[in-house]
C-alpha cells in the first residue's frame, strides 16, 4: 500500500516536473519567436526607409530634369514669339507704307476723276449744242433720225439678204436639178427592162377540148386530186382548148402548170400519175429557182453570196408586185444603184448589193409575220451580209432611219425601178380605192374645203379656207398629210401634196 502510494506520488511528481519543463520550453520558444519577429520588423522598416529614400531621390531627379526641360521649352517659345513679333512688326510697317501709297494714288485718282467729270460735262454741253443745231437743220429730233436711219439700214439689209438668198437658192436648185436629172437619166439609160404583164392566173392551152374531160376525170376525181395536191384551182369554162390555173402563190401556180403540161404530154391522167408528175415538177421548179437566182447574181456581177440568199432570190422569179416581176425589179434596181453610185463617186458594190437584196424578205413574207424590209434585214444579217447592206435593206421603206449614202442610193434605185412608166400596174378597183382614201385623208384635216386627186393619184391638191388656215398652218398641214399618207397607204413612186390657200380682197365701187 505504501509502495502504491509512493508510486503514485512519484508519478504525480514526474508529471509536474514534465509540465514545468514543457512550460519553460514553450516560454523560451515564444521569446525566441518574438525576438525574431522584432528583428524582421526592424529589418523591414529599415528596408522601407531605404526604398522611400531612393524613390524620393529619383523623383527629385526627375522633377529637376522636367523643370530643366520646361525652362528650355519656355525659353525657346519666348524666342520664337520674339521673332514672330519682329516679323509682324516688319509686315505692319510694310503694309502701312503700302497703305500710304494707296491713299496717295486714290487721292490722285479722285483728282483725275474730278477732272474727267469736268471734261465730260463740257463735252456734253458742246454735244447738246451741236445736236440742237443739227435738229434745227434737219427738222427732226435725234431719236427720229436714229429710228429712220435704223429702219432704212434694216430694210436695205433685208432686201440684200433676200436677193442673195434667192440667187443662192435658185442656183442650187438649178444645179441640183440638172445634176440629179443627169444622174437619173444616165442610170435609166443604162438599164432597159420590159413592161409588166404578170397576173395571178395562168392560161394553159390544150391540144383539144376532149382533154378537158380527161382532166376532170370520172365523177371529177382527177380534178379534185389535182387541186388537192397542188393547191391550185383549175377553172374549166367554155373557152375553147384552154383552162385557167388560179392561185396567188406564183411558185405553186407554176408548179401546177408544169404538172398539167407533163400530164397532157403523157396522156395518162389519173391520181397516181398526177402525184408522180407533181413531184417531178416540184424538183424541176426548185432547179429553176436556183438557176434563176444564180443568173440574177451573175448578171449584177456578184460572186460571193450565200446559197440560201441565191435560192431566195430565185423564188422571187415567180412573185410580182403591182404586176412587176420582183426578181427583175431587184436586178434592175441593182444596175440603177450601181450607175448612180458611179456618177456620185461612191463605191458601187454596197449600194448595188443592197438594191439587189432589198426585197429579199418578200420571198418568205407568207411564212413570217412582219414587214418585208425588216424580215429581209434579219435574213441578211443571219447570213453574214455586211452591216452596210443590211442597213440598205431595213431602211428602204423608212421603217429605220437612213444613216448612209449607200442606203439612200438603194432607196432611190428602188423608186426609179418601180416608178418608171410601164413598170407597175394595179387593178381599177385598187386604183379607185387609193384615190378615195387619199381624198378621205385630206378631208379629215380641219379647215379643208375641197380635195382633188390628180395625175392618177401622183398629186393631191388641197384647197383650204383662208379665214381658218394661215400660211404657216398650210405648210404644217402639207407635211402632216404627207406623213399620214406614207403611214396608211402603199403606192409606187411618190405622191405630191399641194395645199392651196387663196386670199381675196373684195371692194365695191358705187
Amino acid at each position: 500500500m505504501e509502495q502504491a502510494i509512493a508510486l503514485i506520488a512519484a508519478l504525480l511528481g514526474g508529471a509536474g516536473v514534465g509540465y514545468l519543463v514543457r512550460q519553460m520550453i514553450a516560454t523560451s520558444r515564444a521569446q525566441t519567436a518574438e525576438s525574431r519577429a522584432q528583428k524582421i520588423l526592424l529589418d523591414a522598416q529599415r528596408e522601407a526607409r531605404q526604398v522611400v529614400e531612393s524613390a524620393l531621390k529619383e523623383v527629385k531627379q526627375e522633377i529637376a530634369a522636367m523643370r530643366r526641360d520646361a525652362e528650355q521649352d519656355v525659353r525657346g517659345r519666348r524666342e520664337e514669339l520674339k521673332r514672330q513679333e519682329q516679323r509682324l512688326s516688319q509686315k505692319e510697317e510694310h503694309l502701312e507704307a503700302k497703305l500710304d501709297d494707296v491713299i496717295r494714288r486714290a487721292a490722285d485718282l479722285d483728282d483725275r476723276e474730278d477732272s474727267l467729270i469736268r471734261v465730260r460735262e463740257q463735252l456734253e454741253k458742246q454735244f447738246e449744242v451741236h445736236r440742237r443745231k443739227l435738229e434745227a437743220v434737219a427738222g427732226m429730233t435725234a431719236l427720229e433720225a436714229r429710228e429712220a436711219l435704223t429702219a432704212e439700214i434694216v430694210n436695205e439689209a433685208k432686201r440684200s439678204a433676200m436677193s442673195t438668198v434667192r440667187e443662192i437658192e435658185q442656183q442650187a436648185r438649178e444645179e441640183g436639178e440638172e445634176r440629179a436629172r443627169k444622174i437619173v437619166t444616165v442610170a435609166i439609160q443604162r438599164v432597159a427592162s420590159e413592161q409588166t404583164s404578170e397576173s395571178s392566173v395562168s392560161v394553159f392551152a390544150l391540144p383539144s377540148d376532149d382533154m378537158k374531160g380527161r382532166i376532170i376525170g370520172r365523177e371529177g376525181r382527177n380534178i379534185r386530186a389535182f387541186e388537192a395536191l397542188t393547191g391550185v384551182n383549175i377553172i374549166i369554162d367554155d373557152t375553147p382548148e384552154a383552162v385557167v390555173l388560179s392561185c396567188f402563190d406564183p411558185v405553186r401556180r407554176e408548179t401546177a402548170r408544169l404538172t398539167l403540161e407533163k400530164l397532157v404530154q403523157d396522156g395518162r391522167i389519173h391520181p397516181a400519175r398526177i402525184e408522180e408528175m407533181h413531184e417531178r415538177s416540184g424538183k424541176e421548179i426548185e432547179e429553176r429557182i436556183k438557176r434563176a437566182g444564180e443568173e440574177a447574181v451573175m448578171e449584177v456581177g456578184i460572186t460571193d453570196m450565200s446559197p440560201e440568199l441565191v435560192k431566195l432570190l430565185g423564188r422571187l422569179q415567180y412573185r410580182t408586185s403591182y404586176g412587176q416581176n420582183v426578181l427583175r425589179h431587184l436586178v434592175e434596181s441593182a444596175h440603177i444603184a450601181g450607175a448612180i453610185a458611179s456618177e456620185l463617186g461612191v463605191e458601187p458594190a454596197v449600194p448595188a448589193r443592197g438594191a439587189l437584196l432589198h426585197d429579199i424578205g418578200k420571198a418568205v413574207t407568207h411564212e413570217v409575220e412582219g414587214s418585208h424590209a425588216i424580215i429581209g434585214a434579219e435574213i441578211a444579217r443571219r447570213l453574214k451580209e455586211s452591216p452596210g447592206v443590211v442597213h440598205c435593206i431595213e431602211s428602204h421603206h423608212g421603217e429605220v432611219e437612213q444613216r448612209t449614202i449607200e442606203a439612200v442610193i438603194a432607196q432611190i434605185a428602188d423608186h426609179i425601178s418601180g416608178g418608171r412608166p410601164g413598170a407597175r400596174r394595179e387593178s381599177l378597183e385598187t386604183y379607185v380605192k387609193r384615190l378615195e382614201r387619199l381624198e378621205e385623208i385630206c378631208n379629215g384635216f380641219p379647215g379643208v374645203e375641197k380635195t382633188y386627186a390628180m395625175q392618177a393619184g401622183r398629186e393631191v391638191r388641197v384647197l383650204v379656207k383662208p379665214d381658218e388656215v394661215d400660211d404657216l398652218q398650210a405648210q404644217v398641214m402639207a407635211r402632216d398629210i404627207a406623213k399620214q399618207v406614207e403611214e396608211e397607204l402603199q403606192y409606187p413612186g411618190q405622191i405630191r401634196i399641194t395645199v392651196i390657200r387663196e386670199s381675196r380682197s373684195v371692194e365695191f365701187a358705187r
